[in-house]
């Protein structure tokens, strides 16, 4: 969407028309992930050319020395990860203090990720009188509490959600038996082959696993989720933008910073526990006006989500038929007929304290439920 260009130039414009010949920190830009700090510190860097401001990164997985030195030379802008910053400031490495401007990226991630208590103390290290920009994928109570808190006045400029969700993108639906999903994964795989894909799971453990039943079939796969470390997490991300690996099986988490421009196929082989996350997920292909195609598998346990997201979206999926395709039971409600006034019961209904215990002899009368 430009989400980083649309406050990244007006950042530059403003840093190089009030320039400022000290070292010190104007900008801080504060994201969930590493991968998307990685990300947004290479797009202030390509924005910037020719000019003579300085952009650096400090988070979490890698050793201090290297972040040490960068903020010991100055940056007009730092990006951040929350924990790392935290720790760097504690250790009196980082000075926010003449932060005239605080981009909030992911504000929602951030929160559902616990970082509450870091994002308040990391506010509170800025300077009182600045510009705040929170961006959110969703406005829920933690967020307006944060931005009612920390921010005066502000403008709030919402995106359509059905506006989100690229009209080139190519929505199918499977449903699926929970004991297929490998097998219907495999065969959409073999067809798909030539297509850079990229895999979501719910879980770390579910994407470890996918990983290996997908290597037993000579798959070769890069896997990223928050227990990789960070140079797993670098190695698997470029390994899949240079092409080493046509697979990549991801986290929701872990994958908020991957922006590949040909990434040709998403596949959610688990629903997301969000349904807002859907939006984000099948973002990732069909960037920057290209074509893709998402993929979403669902089990039994999904229908409702399914709905849901369809709802969110306000778009029909595309069913798509398969040998695996898992057949869809709907209970229909009884219809009610004119001439009944009262509704009734079988004979052998206990009704009395007498037979309260007893079996019924119509075995039909209690169904159960299985």
């Amino acid at each position: 969407t430009g989400k980083t260009a649309a406050f990244g130039l007006p950042i530059i414009d403003m840093l190089i028309r009030e320039k400022k010949l000290d070292k010190k920190t104007r900008v801080l830009i504060v994201s969930p992930t590493r991968e998307l700090a990685i990300q947004i510190r290479d797009n202030i860097l390509d924005y910037s050319q020719g000019t003579d401001l300085r952009c650096g990164v400090v988070l979490g997985g890698v050793n201090q020395s290297s972040q040490k030195t960068v903020l010991q030379r100055g940056v007009d802008i730092l990006v951040a990860t929350p924990g790392r910053l935290v720790d760097l400031i504690n250790q009196r490495i980082a000075n926010i203090s003449n932060v005239e401007i605080l981009v909030l990226d992911e504000a929602d991630t951030m929160l559902d990720m616990g970082f509450i208590r870091d994002i308040k103390f990391i506010i509170g290290k800025t300077l009182k009188e600045r510009q705040t920009l929170l961006f959110s994928a969703t406005i829920n109570n933690e967020v307006k509490e944060l931005s009612k808190q920390f921010m005066k006045d502000p403008i709030i400029i919402k995106t359509k959600t059905d506006e989100v969700t690229a009209n080139n993108i190519e929505q199918e639906l499977y449903y699926v038996d929970s004991t297929n999903k490998v097998n219907l994964l495999l065969e959409l795989l073999s067809t798909k082959e030539e297509k850079t894909t990229l895999i979501f799971t719910r879980t770390k453990h579910g994407a470890n696993k996918l990983a290996e039943r997908l290597s037993e079939f000579n798959l070769k796969t890069s896997v990223i989720h928050g227990n990789k470390t960070q140079s797993n997490r670098v190695k698997a991300l470029n390994d899949f933008k240079t092409g080493k690996t046509k697979i990549m099986i991801a986290t929701d988490i872990a994958a908020r910073g991957i922006d590949i421009v040909d990434l040709g196929l998403v596949i959610n082989y688990d629903i997301p526990e969000k349904n807002e996350i859907y939006i984000h997920r099948i973002g990732r292909t069909a960037r920057a006006g290209k074509e893709g195609k998402a993929i979403t598998l669902c089990t039994s346990a999904d229908l409702n989500n399914i709905k849901d997201i369809e709802k969110l979206i306000n778009h029909k999926i595309k069913v798509m038929n398969h040998k695996y395709t898992m057949v869809l039971k709907e209970v229909k409600p009884q219809q009610k007929h004119h001439n009944d006034t009262k509704k009734k019961y079988p004979n052998n209904k206990p009704n009395n304290s007498s037979n309260l215990n007893k079996k019924p002899n119509n075995k039909k009368y209690y169904k159960g439920s299985k």
